[in-house]
């Protein structure tokens, strides 16, 4: 079979060999348990707390608000726990269309806790309706509860953005706690935590060709939370367990690498999505698209008309070697199919595939893609047309 194309980066992304060449050390040669007091050990530990520098001053906040966990869910998990056994949150405020790790851990808490919990109201491609946020804020803490806020800050699978700032804000007025799942922004975005007046955001490496198994959880300064994870007094006694160096590294390298070419990248990125819907736009007639002009670059949710055929695209893609999704890869065995398009009411009128891009990607790739999509769907290139011009 020839070279895989790979168009599911929302999903996972490639280990940059750089990244790889800086964890090597500490699965090699500096293998100490960073608790340990002698040389190796103390090795480990700078190393960790070197990291944790670079992240905290790439995000713009201070080193003891970062903490290394073993990704996004991990992290998602501890600041939903932690705002409603710590902090004080009695009703919950999230949206029908955050990742599982938000949705299954918010509808936890709730039902253990006896807590209400609310969804606000969303546009056709996933964009929250701030009235209708404020609306429940104030509602809620009118009626004398504190609401928690987790809302993420680019959808998985649409790209729709979260204006993070203007929610921060509603959140302050109100007295809230606000959660951001950051998982597809951070290295992906320039975040400022400090403008954003968010309390936690959750982060994971292997999202801007990271390490697998390495996240991050921004926890404010002025909040102070118990573990999820109970154990030794690692991570500052908020997240127990030998930390895991390499991975730590390559998140803080990753990451590093990632905001130093951000301009070049995103150019690229967003001129090949460009590139790719135009495309799509003469070439497969009654395509749309659930991502929203204004999204996050690095994800085109495009809207196949519903046929035979088009039912079992992903899968005809994959034996020509093209890998998509049709949703969040962590649901992708749900037959059910994704929540997200089923919130937004359109899995009844066409099939749903996600391509989700990174720097390594290329014009070649797009149009090997629809070539194949064209043969799948039976399509005649020969009439391909945009407003009613011959597509070259």
């Amino acid at each position: 079979m020839s070279q895989t194309i790979y168009f599911d980066n929302a999903a996972t992304t490639q280990l940059d060999k750089q990244v790889l060449e800086t964890m090597l050390p500490y699965l090699t040669d500096n293998y100490g348990n960073p608790s340990s007091q002698y040389s190796v050990g103390r090795t480990a530990r700078i190393a960790i707390e070197t990291a944790r520098k670079k992240v905290a001053q790439l995000l713009n906040v201070k080193i003891n608000t970062i903490y290394f966990t073993s990704g996004g869910s991990e992290s998602n998990n501890t600041a939903i726990v932690a705002a409603v056994r710590d902090l004080g949150c009695t009703h919950i405020i999230t949206s029908a269309i955050e990742h599982h790790a938000v949705l299954h851990a918010v509808e936890s808490v709730s039902s253990e806790r006896k807590i209400g919990l609310s969804q606000v109201d969303l546009d056709e491609h996933g964009e929250v309706n701030y009235s209708s946020l404020e609306d429940l804020l104030q509602w809620k803490s009118g009626m004398g509860y504190r609401c928690f806020v987790s809302l993420m800050h680019a959808n998985n699978e649409t790209g729709t953005l979260l204006d993070i700032s203007r929610v921060g804000q509603l959140c302050k007025k109100y007295n809230a706690i606000f959660h951001s799942d950051c998982v597809q922004t951070v290295g992906h975005f320039p975040l400022d935590l400090m403008e954003s007046q968010v309390h936690f955001i959750s982060g994971a490496a292997h999202k801007f060709h990271g390490p697998k198994g390495t996240g991050i959880l921004y926890v404010r300064e002025d909040i102070s939370i118990k573990p999820l994870i109970h154990g030794g007094g690692q991570e500052r006694n908020l997240r127990a367990g030998t930390e895991n160096v390499a991975g730590i590294v390559g998140f803080a390298k990753a990451l590093e690498m990632a905001m130093q070419g951000f301009e070049k990248d995103r150019a690229h990125i967003e001129e090949l999505r460009n590139y790719m819907k135009q495309k799509f736009m003469a070439c497969i007639p009654g395509v749309s698209f659930l991502t929203p002009e204004i999204s996050l670059y690095t994800i085109l949710s495009v809207c196949f008309p519903r046929s035979d055929k088009s039912q079992s695209l992903i899968l005809e893609l994959d034996m020509a070697g093209i890998c998509v999704s049709g949703g969040s890869a962590c649901s992708s065995s749900d037959e059910s199919g994704s929540h997200v398009v089923r919130a937004l009411q359109k899995n009844n009128t066409c099939t749903t595939i996600r391509f989700s891009f990174c720097k390594y990607n290329t014009r070649q790739e797009v149009d090997a893609v629809l070539d194949a999509i064209q043969s799948i769907l039976a399509l005649d290139p020969s009439v391909a047309s945009i407003n009613g011009k011959a597509w070259n």
